[in-house]
């Protein structure tokens, strides 16, 4: 099983890079294997949705990979990404945004922020000291 997901995980890596790279510097600019799985993601994309096309593309690159890689016999099937529902999975937050902190509630009319005062003062007080320091 750790061969297919390696191989999984690469073909989706490899698909989508190849994908970027075909739209920046053009087809003709890619190794033959990755013009040969773009060709057919093409001729998928007449037939198909953009998502079901890619899944179909990613799917035969890691049947070929799968191979490469030393599996043995038929591939297992690897549920596809595209269907499965977004999961917490802990401490791995994939491109989400954690929700906003609430705001802290005023403490009266006069609230000012402290730290930058506080930092006016040290500054002041650094200043003075060098000045003096120099005139002597």
């Amino acid at each position: 099983m750790l061969i297919a997901r390696r191989a999984d995980t690469r073909a989706r890596a490899d698909f989508a890079t190849w994908k970027m790279l075909a739209k920046l510097n053009g087809f003709s600019a890619l190794p033959a294997e990755a013009q040969s799985f773009l060709e057919g993601y093409r001729q998928l994309l007449a037939r198909m949705t953009e998502a079901d096309a890619s899944e179909a593309t990613i799917q035969l690159m890691y049947k070929s990979y799968y191979a490469e890689m030393g599996g043995s016999g038929t591939p297992p099937e690897i549920p596809s990404r595209a269907s499965e529902p977004a999961k917490d999975a802990g401490n791995v937050t994939a491109f989400r945004r954690p929700p906003p902190r609430p705001k802290p509630a005023a403490s009266g009319p006069q609230t000012k922020p402290r730290l930058p005062v506080a930092l006016i003062f040290a500054c002041l007080a650094i200043v003075y000291v060098s000045i003096r320091l120099y005139w002597r």
